[in-house]
C-alpha cells in the first residue's frame, strides 16, 4: 500500500488495483477512513472533525494528482508522492 503523502500525523495511502470508485485511505492515530476522490467525500470510517477538514483541504488542492495516481497505480503500479499540507 503506497504512502502518497504524510502531514501532521496523517498518513494518506492508495492500494494497487483497488476497487472503484476512485478513493484514498487515511490513517490518523487509531482512526481510519476511506475518502472518495470524485466527489471528494468521506465514504467509510471516521476521523476527528479537524483532521477530516485538513484531509478535505489537501484533497481539493491535489485532486488532479490523486486521480493521476489512481489511474497509474491501476494500470502500471506506479505512483508519485504528493506534497503534504503545509
Amino acid at each position: 500500500m503506497p504512502e502518497i503523502s504524510r502531514f501532521l500525523g496523517i498518513v494518506i495511502t492508495m492500494y494497487f488495483n483497488d476497487h472503484n470508485p476512485p478513493h484514498f485511505h487515511v490513517r490518523y492515530e487509531e482512526y481510519r477512513a476511506l475518502i472518495g476522490i470524485e466527489p471528494l467525500e468521506l465514504r467509510e470510517g471516521q476521523l476527528p472533525p479537524r483532521v477530516l477538514g485538513l484531509v478535505m483541504e489537501w484533497g481539493e488542492m491535489h485532486h488532479s494528482e490523486l486521480m493521476e495516481n489512481w489511474t497509474t497505480l491501476a494500470k502500471e503500479g506506479i505512483f508519485r508522492r504528493i506534497a503534504p499540507l503545509v
